[in-house]
């Protein structure tokens, strides 16, 4: 498959457990955020975030450049954005903390996709059955 073919893939999977989280995090709420606030959100955090990586490591910026701008931005725009009380900021910060490393093992296992992120070696099956 293309790279380009996985990295769509890898932000539309971002995108829907992102939006999972979200709406997950924020149940309680009797009104719920607007589908528009939420989409420009989850744009901002998920499509630029996985562009400024992407593009952050073709450049040659160092990982902890590429990697902690979007992770900033996951785990502070929302909670803003959103204006989260600290119940629902407590289970959107433990969630989006292990969403990411749970997305790359998944690749990893069962496709042997490691570009999510590549400094945390997953071998898939295959690898360790040869």
């Amino acid at each position: 498959m293309p790279p380009i073919a996985r990295f769509i893939i890898f932000i539309l999977v971002s995108m829907v457990v992102f939006f999972w989280l979200i709406r997950f995090s924020l149940r309680q709420r009797e009104i719920k955020p607007e589908t528009r606030s939420l989409m420009l959100v989850m744009a901002i955090v998920v499509v630029g975030g996985m562009l400024f990586a992407k593009y952050g490591n073709n450049m040659g910026l160092p990982w902890w450049i590429y990697y902690t701008v979007p992770a900033l931005v996951t785990l502070l725009l929302p909670p803003v954005v959103f204006r989260m009380s600290v119940s629902e900021l407590r289970l959107y910060l433990i969630l989006a903390l292990f969403s990411s490393p749970v997305i790359h093992v998944v690749f990893s296992l069962v496709l042997g996709w490691k570009e999510y992120m590549p400094f945390i070696p997953v071998p898939s099956p295959m690898e360790l059955l040869s």
